[in-house]
């Protein structure tokens, strides 16, 4: 039904949209150029999880997608990671690690509060938190995941991978184990956090240059995700102001192709503006540098058994 003569933007990959449409995000006052892009990393979190950077020349990272030249932003390289399971492995926890009780409990609290299963869990773990005089993210202590239950798709590159929790205890069978549940939630969400980790850190030894994460999807908004992640990776989390990036991402492709702006990294740059700012907290950083040391061996350990079966 186009009239003839109607400009039509090529197609874009719908990460690569979400890349395009938040990469560039910043406040109403400042501006991004080119070459802060490229210390940028998009993490567009869902069922699974993309992690996409640039670079003006090609970087070979290990375990990594790429580099693919102009595959995002014309003359810039794409390097694109991920994590298989990610929404879906949060979701896996929270069906498979609790009874009948304490679900029916979580959906007393969720109408009680109109509140989702996500936010009544992040209560609870202020209030433990609370009880217990410390920061929410040292409930995890001695509850650690390796969240490969998927396998892994960056840097590991590994299908076969499994995913390992330890920390587990008897639970009382009654409404108080969704305290339990809670730091189970909690400890997964930062086990997703390390992932996300991990591939910084390989591709910024690689060459990439890495500083900030720009985070759309399911998963950003959760607080407590976006949280976590600065904390866990030691980097500032941007909030787009567009949460829907990927549509973004295709209307810059759609302003390019009709005209009205000259090129794509200038529709992102003049388009995409952010909501919010999430700092790292320097107060966690050497439990996160610790608990991160753990999902690491946690690898070396699976390996070890795998090794002796």
């Amino acid at each position: 039904g186009l009239a003839p003569g109607t400009p039509v933007a090529t197609a874009l990959i719908d990460a690569h949209a979400g890349g395009v449409g938040m990469l560039a995000a910043h406040h109403d006052e400042e501006s991004v150029d080119v070459s802060e892009l490229q210390r940028r990393m998009a993490v567009i979190g869902g069922t699974s999880t993309c992690h996409m950077a640039v670079s003006a020349n090609p970087v070979f990272v290990t375990g990594v997608w790429g580099p693919y030249q102009g595959a995002m932003i014309p003359g810039l390289w794409l390097t694109e990671g991920g994590q298989s399971s990610t929404g879906s492995l949060v979701d896996h926890v929270l069906a498979n690690y609790s009874s009948q009780v304490v679900r029916e409990e979580l959906e007393k609290r969720k109408a009680q509060t109109k509140q989702n299963t996500y936010q009544v869990l992040e209560s609870v773990l202020c209030n433990i938190a609370s009880k217990r005089g410390c920061d929410s993210a040292f409930l995890t202590r001695d509850v650690h995941i390796l969240p490969y239950f998927h396998g892994n798709r960056s840097p590991r590159a590994d299908p076969s991978l499994r995913g390992v929790i330890s920390g587990l205890h008897l639970q009382t069978g009654g409404v108080e184990d969704i305290e339990d549940l809670a730091v189970l939630y909690l400890a997964t969400l930062q086990a997703l956090a390390y992932g996300t980790r991990h591939i910084i850190a390989s591709c910024n030894a690689a060459g990439h240059q890495i500083r900030t994460l720009v985070a759309c999807g399911g998963l950003s908004s959760s607080p407590l995700f976006l949280r976590e992640t600065a904390d866990a990776c030691g980097a500032p989390v941007i909030v787009p102001r567009v949460r829907e990036s990927v549509l973004l991402g295709a209307a810059m492709a759609g302003a390019v192709a009709s005209g009205n702006v000259a090129s794509l990294p200038q529709a992102m740059c003049s388009m995409a503006r952010s909501d919010a700012q999430i700092d790292a907290r320097e107060s966690v950083r050497s439990f996160h540098d610790a608990k991160y040391a753990v999902f690491l061996k946690m690898y070396d350990d699976y390996l070890s058994y795998r090794a002796i079966m």
